[in-house]
Formats: C-alpha cells, structure tokens, sequence
C-alpha cells in the first residue's frame, strides 16, 4: 500500500490555519446568512447558505488547504494502493455525535453508500466508480474502486460528502426525518435554536475532538433580507461577519474602508466559482458558432470585472478556472473586439433575430451586468431585451430550456472531473435542472474526452486531455465565459483565523477566536 498522508506530518495542523497568536476563548460572534436556507440538512439540500451554516455543525472525512491539499478531520490518516484502485481511511477514535452516541466506521458506510447516493446527484455520479464500501472495523472504512478516479481524494469535504448519524437516519424517509430539524453532527458547534425569519443559533460543543477547540461560545446567523440593511448592521457592530455575496457589489469598498473592518477573497478556492451566458444551442441564431464566437468578441468583460464587480475576480479564459486542476493558460482568448464580432455575425447572414437575456434573480449587481451586456451587444448589432424573473422563474425557464441567453455560475470543486463535465457532456442534457448542460450542447468527441480524463493515469495523461478540450470548447463557445468570480467575506479585524480552509466559512468557526 502507498501511503498518502501521515498524521504525524499534520499534528499540529488538525485545521489547517497556523494560529499568528494565543488565541483566547469565549464570545459571540454574529454572523449574515442571505438568503435563509431552506434546511440544515446537508446532503439533502445544496443551497449555498445550508453549507454556511450546516458546515459547521457537520463533518466530512477530509478538510482541504487552500492548495486543495486534503488533510484530516474524522478520518486520522489515509492510503491508497499502487494502482489507486482501495483507498483506506482510518477514522479518529473517540469521536462522538451531538446527542453523546459514539461515531463509528457504520456511519460512513452508511451516510455515503446509502443516504448520499441517493440523495446527492452530483456525489453519485462520482460513486459511479465505487464498487463497494466497507467498514472491517469500527474505525476503518474502504473503497474499493473500478478503476482509478482522479479526483477521487477531494471528494470528502463536508458540503460535497457530509457524514450524517446511522443511528438517527437509517430506516427512514430522509427528507422527512423529525431530526432534520434539530440536526445532529460531529461538528465544533452544535443546533440549539432557528426563529423563522430572524435567526439560527449554535452554540459551542464542548465535547468537540479537537483538543482546545472551538474557541467561540454562540454564534448567531442573522437572516435580514434586504442588502441595505444587512450593510448597516455590520457599520453599527450588530454583524461582525458579512460572507461572500452578502452586500451588492457597489457597497464593498464603503463598507471595506470603515475602521476595524477587514476583508479577505480567501476560501473560495475549492468552489472556484464560474460566470458565463448560458447560450441556448437548439435554437436561432445561438445554434450557429459563429454567433456565439460573436458574443465573445463583443463583450467587454474588463468594464464589467473593474466597474461591476470592484476588480475583484480574473476575465474567465475557457471552461476551466485558473484555480482549477489541469488549467491550460495556453487557451486562446478572446479579446474584446467589437469588429470582429461584426465580421462574425456578416459571414454567418445574421438577419438581425433579437434574442432575449435573462439576468440572474440576484441582486442590483446581475441586473446591471444584463445592462452592460445587453448594450455590448446592441453595439455589434444584435437586438436584444432583457427578461427579468424571480428565483423560481429562473430556475424554471432554464429547466424547461425556455430562454435565448441567461446569466449564471457554477463551482467548479477543484477538478474538472467533479465541477466541469456536468456542463458539456451529451449524457447531461436533461430538463428539469438549470445546473446541468443548460445549453444543449453535444459533441461525441468532448464525450469521450471528458470520461477518458476522468480516470487516466497518471496526471499528465490527464492534464493532455484537459487541454484538447480547453481549446476544442474555446473554439466552439457552447456557453460564453464571463469571470472567474470572487467574493469578499467582509468582517470586524477583532476575529482571528476566520478563513483557514479552502471553502471559507463554510467550515470557519471551528478555529477562529475574538481578539481581547
């Protein structure tokens, strides 16, 4: 067996930040979560706030560096054999659950070969090449693979594999279980409270298996709807912690310059999120490359990134993110020019068929980039409208295919295998979601290459085929790549070591402190 990590090599790293002070115990702190999850529930619900919050009351096998480096947290160490087909975890010891019942292996068999398959799409389709999990003790958990997956090692943070509790769970209706609201994990904070409308209150668990930790008594997740609002409880000190996306856009250098206030772009670098116009292949004028090429030229993704989003973020070169394994700088870019676009949409007889953009149901700063985008485009020639929807009309039009162009973005979790096929492979195409190829496009020979990378062996077998379909999708622009975004988590400078992961404050709270 090769072994992969040792224990001994992360001791004093059991989370990953390395403290720059003696951290002191006690305190609240107060924290923004917009909009309110539908649930705590992870691994149920995949909501971007239920992984802020559930992400500190539940546990996966693995945290991740801000390299994507795994180190560990339930499980103590790891190995995988030669050919990367048995992958062994050996799980801490004297770990319990909320409610004081003993965490063991069963729990893991559990929790990702029965409750996660069927509850988790995405984590499925990962599992596909899982012959079997076994627990040969109650400490001990193996997978035994089909064959060598690549990304197979970071599949094990808690948004994407949380480990739920065998004992609450197994026999019943998953989504309808009474626990689910009153959750129970293994995490530094435990539930206590959620008033509907107002907050959600953890509270410290005092028999956490991190020796020392967490240092934070309560913390509280307020729910304020409205942007404005939620900026004048951080200047009045109600709210120490505004996470990514939390204020718009215009409002993150005022609010960044108050006294006391710090800002970091750190813990996004698992999610690496995506931006681009899904373009409607099936039908009009998007059916035709030279159209979406068209797109690419006209846009000046350089206003958008300075004036819109405050320079925060990088021009998105391709598919893949430059945070993302397997990354090919070498990709053509495409260059704001509007000429070009105008030469484009001449070869191809485009007779001026408007098409219709439909903003993401975000906030003021999605409206506004439909704006910019909208007069990039009418200056190539290419009338168009802007379709404003709510949350549910969005999702519903972009399931049912019903829309031209629409704005969007995606995580990519660090490998194309797990955050970039879903977008592109003919087998993806299915109404119903508007996360999967959205856009219809299909071409066999991205098919066989994306299932090809998935599990070649060795690296560079895969970063060759990553980067036939980095320049093949460049150049048939199934979807048009906006920016390679970054959100700002906005918080009072009094907190210590608030991001020390690679997803931020998904799982922060365990390790931070407030300075005395």
């Amino acid at each position: 067996m090769k072994k992969v990590i040792m224990a001994t090599l992360v001791a004093s790293m059991s989370f990953c930040g390395v403290l720059q002070a003696q951290p002191t115990d006690g305190g609240t702190i107060n924290v923004v979560v917009q909009p309110e999850p539908p649930s705590l529930m992870m691994g149920m619900y995949f909501n971007a706030t239920t992984q802020q919050v559930g992400g500190n009351i539940f546990e996966g096998l693995l945290r991740y560096d801000k390299n994507l480096d795994p180190f560990p947290l339930l499980a103590e160490t790891w190995e995988s054999s030669e050919d990367g087909k048995t992958w062994t975890f050996h799980l801490k010891e004297g770990v319990t659950w909320h409610d004081g019942q003993p965490f063991t292996s069963a729990d893991v068999v559990f929790s990702i070969d029965e409750l996660l398959r069927e509850t988790n799409p995405r984590l499925r389709a990962s599992l596909a090449f899982v012959d079997s999990i076994t627990a040969p003790d109650d400490h001990t958990v193996v997978f035994e693979l089909n064959e060598p997956f690549g990304p197979f090692i970071r599949l094990f943070e808690v948004g994407t594999t949380p480990i739920l509790p065998k004992h609450i769970y197994a026999g019943t209706e998953y989504k309808t279980n009474p626990a689910n609201h009153h959750p129970v994990g293994t995490g530094p904070f435990r539930f206590v409270e959620w008033q509907r409308g107002s907050y959600i209150h953890l509270a410290k668990n005092e028999a956490y298996h991190v020796e020392g930790l967490p240092h934070i008594d309560d913390l509280y997740w307020h729910v304020i709807p409205d942007a404005a609002s939620r900026s004048v409880a951080f200047e009045t000190g109600r709210i120490d912690v505004l996470p990514g996306g939390s204020i718009e856009n215009f409002d993150i250098p005022r609010i960044s310059a108050l006294d006391n206030s710090c800002t970091t772009t750190d813990g996004w670098e698992l999610f690496s999120p995506h931006a681009w116009l899904w373009l409607n292949n099936r039908q009009g004028p998007m059916a035709d490359v030279r159209f979406r090429q068209a797109v690419m030229y006209a846009m000046d993704r350089e206003f958008a990134k300075d004036v819109l989003w405050n320079g925060y973020g990088k021009i998105a070169q391709g598919p893949v993110g430059s945070k993302t394994r397997f990354f090919d700088a070498s990709v053509p870019a495409y260059e704001y020019d509007p000429a070009k676009a105008k030469a484009l949409l001449a070869d191809m007889g485009y007779d001026g068929t408007p098409v219709s953009i439909m903003p993401m149901p975000y906030g003021e700063t999605w409206q506004r980039w439909a704006e910019v985008i909208r007069q990039n485009l009418d200056d190539v020639g290419i009338e168009t409208t802007i379709v404003s929807t709510d949350v549910a009309g969005w999702n519903q039009r972009l399931s049912d295919w019903d829309f031209d162009i629409s704005f969007t973005y995606l995580y990519q979790y660090g490998d194309p295998a797990l955050g970039v096929s879903r977008t592109y492979t003919t087998d993806n195409i299915a109404q119903g979601s508007p996360w999967n190829n959205v856009q219809g496009y299909s071409n066999a020979e991205i098919d066989q290459w994306f299932s090809e990378a998935a599990v070649a062996f060795p690296d560079e077998k895969r970063m060759e085929l990553y980067s036939q379909i980095q320049h093949k999708l460049v150049d048939e622009v199934p979807v048009a790549w906006l920016m390679e975004l970054e959100f700002p988590t906005i918080y009072n400078c009094k907190i210590e070591n608030l991001i020390d992961s690679a997803i931020g404050v998904n799982d922060a709270f365990g390790t931070a402190w407030i300075k005395q």
